[in-house]
């Protein structure tokens, strides 16, 4: 029998890529919808392999996988699907770890450079008068980088990747990583912080390369801001609910923050009932070109994109075929294997 795998959000039209991988034998569904409702029971319950991007695999959703013997996270986040239930199912859950790590790296640095050198807040003022605007005063967050502070939060691939491009600019690196081994600091000769609080107090820049767990979330609340460094940037190119957004907005009105930039927001996409968000719209002279927000795309390049697709069939299908099991998020849960 031929094996199926459902894409059931896939981002892409054709799954050329996919199909590539996988070989004409191998049925791939491509629904593309945005809900488990959307989709078809027969679609779930058939399915030898399911690949979502945002749909939860909740533990309801589990009870339709008949057949599944895996599932895989379409990206590196899998707070989406219940780790537990499909563990307890006998299903391993698999993510895609380092298809964006280059790309989230350098967002996030992209919008540390936008900040200390001003570039969006100098052309917004150009735009709206090219005449007044022809001046440096817009540029409200203006800095030094070279010998400032770089902090790390989760030094993982991305989180290294981006402490390597701080360093070429002279920053030094510091992190906070509690999982991490003794002496993972003195292969790269950076500065390793005990707690939390300790990296706030040192760090100009602080960026967020976290997951998003039970133990993240809100990580970053009033009493982290606090703590931070006067006049610090906080960027997060990592899970929108691992930063309290109205602590954000307080840091920034009392100046604990001099600058904010979020690729990814607690509830997306963003809407006026977040206070940032709706400070931001309204581009109130206290933010004005302290803010930066991007639409969950700091992985997106097109060569990512195809490491994502690839990648993603890769770990379903050699599983699959060969038992081959990669990057497997849910060992902890998983008793036995389907």
């Amino acid at each position: 029998m031929p094996l199926t795998i459902l894409f059931a959000d896939a981002r892409a039209e054709r799954l050329d890529i996919e199909q590539a991988v996988a070989g004409p034998d191998t049925v791939l569904l491509n629904p593309r919808k945005a809900s488990f409702d959307a989709i078809e029971r027969s679609a779930w319950e058939n399915a030898d392999g399911v690949i979502i991007a945002r749909i939860p695999i909740t533990r309801e959703v589990v009870g339709h996988l008949k057949k599944a013997r895996v599932v895989v996270r379409h990206g590196v986040g899998y707070d989406v699907v219940d780790l537990e239930a499909c563990g307890a199912a006998g299903i391993p859950v698999c993510n895609v770890p380092d298809y964006g790590t280059t790309e989230v790296a350098d967002s996030a640095i992209a919008m540390m450079l936008a900040f200390a050198r001003g570039t969006v807040s100098l052309d917004a003022a150009l735009r709206a008068d090219l005449k007044a605007g022809w001046t440096h005063v817009n540029n409200v967050t203006a800095r030094r980088l070279r010998g400032a502070c770089y902090g790390v939060v989760g030094f993982g691939r991305i989180g290294t990747a981006s402490a390597l491009r701080a360093r070429a600019f002279g920053m030094n690196v510091a992190f906070y990583d509690p999982y991490l081994p003794n002496g993972a600091e003195l292969a790269f000769g950076f500065t390793r912080a005990g707690t939390l609080h300790e990296l706030l107090e040192m760090a100009d820049v602080v960026t967020i390369h976290s997951p998003l767990t039970g133990e993240t979330k809100s990580l970053i609340d009033a009493k982290a801001v606090a703590a931070m460094k006067p006049g610090a940037y906080l960027l997060n190119t990592a899970r929108g609910p691992i930063c309290d957004t109205a602590a954000l907005v307080e840091g920034l009105k009392n100046g604990r923050l001099a600058a904010v930039g979020l690729d990814v927001l607690p509830v997306e996409p963003g809407g006026a009932n977040d206070p940032l968000v709706a400070a931001w719209q309204a581009d109130e002279p206290w933010i004005r070109g302290r803010v930066l927000l991007g639409p969950h795309a700091g992985w997106f390049s097109p060569d990512s994109f195809v490491d994502l697709r690839r990648k993603a069939m890769e770990t379903c299908f050699y599983y699959l075929r060969d038992g081959k099991l990669a990057n497997c998020v849910n060992t902890e849960f998983l008793k036995h294997r389907r």
